[in-house]
């Protein structure tokens, strides 16, 4: 692994870690789901003004490819909101946490809809996680529906990677650019139906003294969190096996979230969180390099649509 490959993973690494810190900032001025949709429609700006000189090839229509770049868009529309309104209900450290089931839900659609088969070994790992999500306690008190929403979330994300790999996808291209702008059109409603919220409205931090307007958080959140983390990790996919690059998100992603919220918010996790999420991180970490043995290239991420 380049220094230079290093150096990219760590800067997707905090740019996705950041999504939670983005959506709590917004104070609620702005609805959720139209916030969802104003950070996908940055993020389809930033994509399709600089996929073409990452990859060196135009932003063609995806004609011959119509059918996936439809579905994986939508798909993206689902997890991202799914995610993001997981962060308005529980402290990020929750969210990310509880999200990393996604891979568990991979293995178990993929075991269902493409026949991998399970070895002797998993039942081990799925005990794990199990005792892991026991430990956490998802359904502790007033954050029983935030932590629910996450898990729900870790089952899309896996629809999403199950569908890429039924599909046979194993490399980058610019079709996740047209994928994530009709990500952004299937939120368009969402500005009807709830509104744009107050977007230009500032919020005042006592602590530093200034006022920031709420529109900063907007485009730290489609520019940052979600532009830039899927520009990266399309970089990255080029230059790094896709199950290397998941088995070190799968560990280091929700770390560095789960410390800026601490850094930001001052959120500190109860000892049953931070012990049921190191298993079930762990037990991730684990059934994910297990089951990408011989299969280094497969698909991890909707970046691999094309």
């Amino acid at each position: 692994m380049t220094a230079q490959t290093i150096s990219l993973l760590a800067l997707i690494t905090v740019s996705e870690a950041t999504i939670g810190v983005f959506v709590k900032l917004t104070g609620g001025l702005i609805p959720i789901q139209t916030l969802n949709f104003y950070a996908l429609s940055l993020a389809a700006l930033l994509l399709f003004g600089f996929m073409p000189s990452i990859t060196g090839k135009p932003l063609l229509f995806p004609r011959n490819n119509l059918k996936n770049t439809l579905l994986v868009g939508i798909l993206i529309a689902a997890q991202i909101s799914v995610f993001n309104y997981a962060m308005t209900l529980v402290p990020i450290a929750n969210a990310v946490i509880f999200w990393s089931i996604a891979p568990f839900f991979t293995f178990i659609f993929s075991a269902v809809f493409l026949g991998e088969k399970a070895r002797p070994g998993y039942m081990f790992i799925f005990v794990v996680a199990l005792i892991g999500i026991a430990t956490a306690n998802p359904l502790k008190g007033g954050e029983l529906a935030g932590n629910l929403v996450a898990l729900g979330d870790g089952a899309v994300y896996a629809a999403m990677v199950t569908y890429l790999r039924y599909e046979g996808k194993s490399e980058a291209g610019n079709d996740i650019a047209w994928s994530m702008l009709v990500a952004a059109i299937v939120l368009l409603p969402s500005m009807l139906l709830f509104g744009p919220g107050d977007i230009l409205r500032g919020i005042h931090y006592e602590t530093v003294g200034v006022t920031v307007p709420v529109l900063l958080w907007v485009l730290g959140l489609g520019v940052v969190s979600t532009g830039f983390a899927y520009l990266g990790i399309s970089m990255v996919l080029k230059t790094l096996d896709a199950n290397v690059y998941a088995l070190i998100d799968i560990i280091v992603s929700p770390l560095v979230a789960s410390f800026f919220g601490y850094l930001v918010f001052g959120d500190v996790p109860s000892w049953g969180m931070v012990l049921g999420g190191a298993m079930l991180l762990g037990a991730g970490f684990w059934l994910t390099r297990e089951t990408s043995r011989g299969m280094e290239n497969r698909a991890v991420h909707p970046c691999q649509c094309a």
